[in-house]
């Protein structure tokens, strides 16, 4: 299996100033480490952890990551595959009945499968290519071997968890898998016909196909190969022709024959005394390499241990020795041959990983395969997947661990952590985090909030995850920090915009002062269209309600409703909404009103004004503004505000006089 454990071994991190203020860490995003120099532990512990670190040169940071055989382009695939196949699966097996499950689930299952052998096949062309470096074909390679062992296990569990056997009848599921996984015959015979010109060439690797597909019960191609045999054609005792006869009528129980167990066993009987009668009698006694084939057919123990170095490993050895000798064989009864046939190839020698797996499956062990796998494989993938399978299919137990989750939860826990650290495969995290009922919630509220918003494309789907799912808190730490960003990117109205999803009242009422900071700068306001459609949204802050009016108060001026305007300037000034530092302009604003031909305050107005004038006047005497604004003013700054006090006080005394007129000639 993989030559690594899931244990990080230890190792060292060479970083200056560490000797002297040791190491000290962050986590990162999922199974992610910033290890740096600074403020270790063992400086906590001394009791020196208050004394600042202070470092000749900026210190290295250090980025850890570990278990990331999913971050290569071609895992990468496979992850984004099996997340939809994922999914669809979480969605159909809630809608589907008892009837249409099973045989749905073969299909899923098949598809986890289609998609692993596209990953073996990308990794190969990976580990081939002579424009990336040793380390990295290596690397490749390595991975290319661990998923055709995940493929070769995943099969096995497909053929005995999953599938619908046939009156529990698994030798014909066996010899599929077999043929699928191990190649080898096909490799020669098509070396030994292509080195061949007119007359095939038998040497020791024409035979050895032979052989090979004999074993695996691959008849037709082993008959097609001793077909192009130059002897056949000469052969006066017929053996060719008895051998391939012999092949030709062998029986098989397959899903769709329509045969009787009971009616397959008495066929497959008769079959194989005529094999062993062709033996006694020596049919093939001058045909060494014919009775050998005769002898395996036969079902002969001794034959079949002497070409267990063409069979390959101990489970093809255990689909042969069924073939011959036991082709009814129930899927329970299969680890008492495994076993036999282990101790053949192994003895006494440690078990690999690999056989581990292979055998507890076919002792039914599912927890087993799940332990050993999460013990001995690099990553979560497999495991993961084929939990989440077992207990679409009924075969996991829903028991809950020690600390309440369920297996699957745990092992998709898992799954997903690995893939945190890979920034592009967020949205997969979050969908395998959706359906972790127990802590899935929890995780994912912790994972949104270190996912790194570089675009604002990013933050609107991760917004709308977080609206979907109900996660306010997120929802609005995420607007904040999208608000803070584009405010220091000095972008006002995106910033008020991400604001105002947020409702955060102090920092919009942050950010309406400084749309009035802007206004008092240059005379107009920026983002207008955003600030005419503020709607219900102004009322998050009283300052963002002042802006919203302000703007209102403008528009209605530029209108040529003036009445209207006047009143609402008026309204503004006395609900104290504005920055006291605004009220000369607010106040400066009236001016042009006092000119109009037609009186637009009426006397009570006007007083009203000088009201809010003297209340000004009064501010600017108070020690607020003497210590911390009016020495922040030039010289000119001041003496221009005193020049608008003076206008004011002027068009406030001559409109008063103007109403007063008026309201006495209308009494």
């Amino acid at each position: 299996m993989a030559a690594h454990r899931r244990e990080v071994p230890e190792f060292s991190v060479s970083c200056p100033g560490s000797s002297e203020w040791y190491l000290s860490s962050r986590w990162g995003q999922g199974l992610k480490l910033s290890v740096f120099a600074g403020n270790g532990k063992r400086r906590y512990l001394d009791g020196h952890a208050d004394t600042p670190v202070v470092l000749a040169d900026h210190p290295a940071i250090h980025d850890i990551r570990w278990q990331t055989d999913m971050h290569h382009a071609a895992t990468r695939k496979l992850a984004a595959q099996s997340h939809e196949i994922f999914t669809s699966l979480q969605k159909h097996t809630s809608d589907s009945t008892e009837g249409t499950r099973k045989p749905q689930l073969v299909k899923f299952s098949r598809r986890y499968r289609v998609a692993m052998m596209e990953c073996i096949e990308d990794l190969r062309k990976a580990a081939s290519d002579s424009l990336v470096d040793e380390a990295t074909q290596e690397e490749c390679d390595s991975m290319c071997q661990l998923f055709q062992q995940l493929e070769l296990i995943w099969n096995l569990c497909e053929i005995l968890f999953i599938e619908t056997l046939p009156g529990g009848v698994v030798l014909q599921h066996l010899l599929d898998w077999v043929k699928l996984h191990f190649t080898e015959a096909d490799s020669l015979a098509a070396k030994v016909i292509e080195a061949s010109d007119d007359e095939i060439q038998v040497n020791e690797e024409y035979w050895s196909a032979v052989y090979i597909y004999v074993l695996q019960g691959r008849l037709p191609e082993a008959r097609h190969l001793l077909s192009l045999h130059p002897d056949k054609q000469k052969d006066v005792h017929g053996a060719y022709g008895k051998i391939d006869e012999l092949m030709r009528r062998m029986p098989v129980f397959g899903a769709f024959s329509r045969q009787t167990l009971a009616e397959f066993d008495l066929k497959w009987r008769n079959w194989q005394e005529l094999c062993q009668q062709l033996l006694k009698e020596g049919v093939f006694v001058s045909y060494q390499r014919l009775e050998n084939i005769c002898r395996i057919l036969a079902g002969q123990q001794d034959v079949l241990e002497q070409f267990q170095h063409l069979v390959g490993d101990w489970y093809q050895l255990m689909v042969t020795k069924l073939l011959y000798t036991n082709p009814m064989v129930k899927t329970m009864d299969l680890q008492y041959h495994a076993k036999s046939c282990m101790d053949v190839f192994r003895g006494s020698s440690r078990l690999l990983a690999l056989d581990q797996i292979l055998f507890a499956a076919l002792e039914f062990d599912i927890t087993q395969i799940i332990k050993i796998s999460s013990a001995t494989l690099s990553n979560w993938w497999f495991v993961a997947h084929m939990a989440d399978l077992l207990h679409h299919a009924g075969q996991l137990e829903s028991q809950q661990l020690d600390y309440g989750a369920t297996m699957r939860e745990f092992l998709l826990l898992e799954y997903a952590s690995t893939l945190m650290a890979e920034e592009s495969m967020w949205q997969i995290v979050i969908e395998y985090l959706d359906h972790c009922p127990v802590f899935g919630r929890h995780h994912l509220e912790l994972f949104v909030e270190k996912i790194p918003l570089k675009s604002e494309r990013k933050a609107y789907k991760l917004l709308k995850v977080c609206e979907e799912r109900n996660m306010d808190d997120q929802a609005q730490s995420l607007c904040k920090v999208m608000g803070m960003k584009a405010l220091q990117e000095e972008r006002l109205g995106t910033a008020l915009t991400w604001c105002l999803k947020s409702q955060d009242a102090s920092f919009a009422s942050f950010l309406a002062e400084k749309f009035l900071t802007e206004y008092s700068l240059k005379g107009n306001f920026s983002n207008l269209d955003l600030i005419d459609n503020l709607g219900s949204s102004m009322l998050v802050s009283d300052r963002l309600t002042f802006l919203a009016k302000y703007r209102d108060f403008h528009r209605l001026y530029e209108q040529g409703e003036f009445s209207e305007a006047a009143s609402l300037l008026l309204s503004l000034l006395e609900a104290n909404l504005a920055p006291k530092q605004f009220l000369l302009i607010l106040l400066t604003d009236a001016l042009p009103l006092l000119e109009l031909d037609t009186i637009v305050f009426s006397s009570k107005q006007t007083s009203q004004l000088l009201m809010c004038k003297e209340a000004l006047l009064k501010w600017y005497k108070s020690e607020e503004y003497t210590r911390e604004i009016l020495p922040k003013k030039s010289k000119g700054h001041i003496e221009l505000e005193k020049e608008k006090l003076e206008l004011l006080q002027l068009g406030l005394s001559r409109n008063l006089s103007r109403a007063l007129l008026e309201e006495s000639v209308r009494n």
